[in-house]
């Protein structure tokens, strides 16, 4: 059960596709003006995920590799198309905000990412779970950040009018520099507040995340600071402990004497 409780922490929290990853920025920067606009979008990625995620895991073994991508896409595709008719039919004011974004979400990074990533190696189960959290990150993300557009932007929380009548609305907070800096702001206070992702662990840990430039150095016993790491121990000879093992010598060959050959034709000479 906690392998399933921590696939949902994971997309909330420390791997959150929006605030951590970096993933799926275009529609939440463009969506992502009014709060309403956040929660539906973040809802219909959250759909689409989970489903894609049970699909894509359940037919793991039997898509080719050769195909796989292409795969992927047709079953995102198709869970696309139906989403966004049942939101053109039901909630039609949404479907105007939205807009082109809905068909978008077929190409969302999360998504794919998240299928060749996760759904592809893992049960069904753990695939539905972790679409949940990454589904669910996606939202919040979305929404807190057109909640704070909104209300800086337009005074109003969902519609409402939460602001003071004398209120100036900055204008800027609704338009594109104005996600910009809301996003840069909720990630500056989720470092000031000691959130521990992934991410900034390997930063402070002075890893910067290329394993296969530093796997060696990762499997060495770390020394603590200010303390100076031992020099490595020579390699014992096979059969004799303790014994370090001799430095090879290059056999250095006799240089040729020069003056032979001179001195020989020169006896050549004498004897003519």
């Amino acid at each position: 059960m906690k392998k399933y409780l921590e696939r949902i922490t994971n997309g909330l929290l420390k791997e959150n596709p929006v605030l951590v990853l970096m993933l799926g920025m275009c529609p939440a920067l463009a969506v992502s003006t009014r709060a309403l606009n956040g929660i539906g979008m973040g809802l219909s990625t959250l759909a689409v995920l989970v489903l894609s995620n049970l699909v894509i895991s359940l037919l793991r073994k039997v898509i080719p590799d050769q195909v796989r991508l292409p795969a992927y896409i047709v079953i995102v595709a198709s869970l696309v198309t139906v989403t966004e008719l049942l939101i053109k039919a039901y909630l039609p004011s949404l479907y105007e905000s939205l807009g082109i974004y809905i068909p978008l979400i077929v190409v969302n990074c999360i998504i794919l990412g998240r299928a060749e990533a996760y759904a592809n190696k893992h049960t069904p189960l753990l695939s539905v779970m972790d679409g949940i959290g990454m589904g669910l990150g996606f939202t919040v993300a979305l929404t807190l950040a057109g909640a704070l557009r909104e209300l800086l932007g337009s005074g109003t929380l969902f519609g409402t009018r939460v602001m003071p009548a004398g209120y100036e609305p900055m204008l800027i907070f609704i338009q594109p520099p104005g996600a910009f800096m809301i996003f840069a702001l909720i990630i500056a206070v989720m470092n000031a507040i000691g959130i521990k992702t992934r991410q900034r662990q390997l930063v402070e840990s002075g890893c910067d995340g290329n394993c296969a430039l530093c796997a060696a150095v990762c499997d060495q016993p770390k020394t603590a600071p200010g303390k100076i790491a031992e020099a490595p121990k020579a390699v014992p000879l096979a059969g004799k402990p303790g014994e370090a093992k001799p430095a090879e010598t290059i056999p250095v060959k006799p240089v040729p004497d020069a003056a032979k050959p001179a001195e020989t034709k020169r006896e050549g000479g004498a004897e003519a």
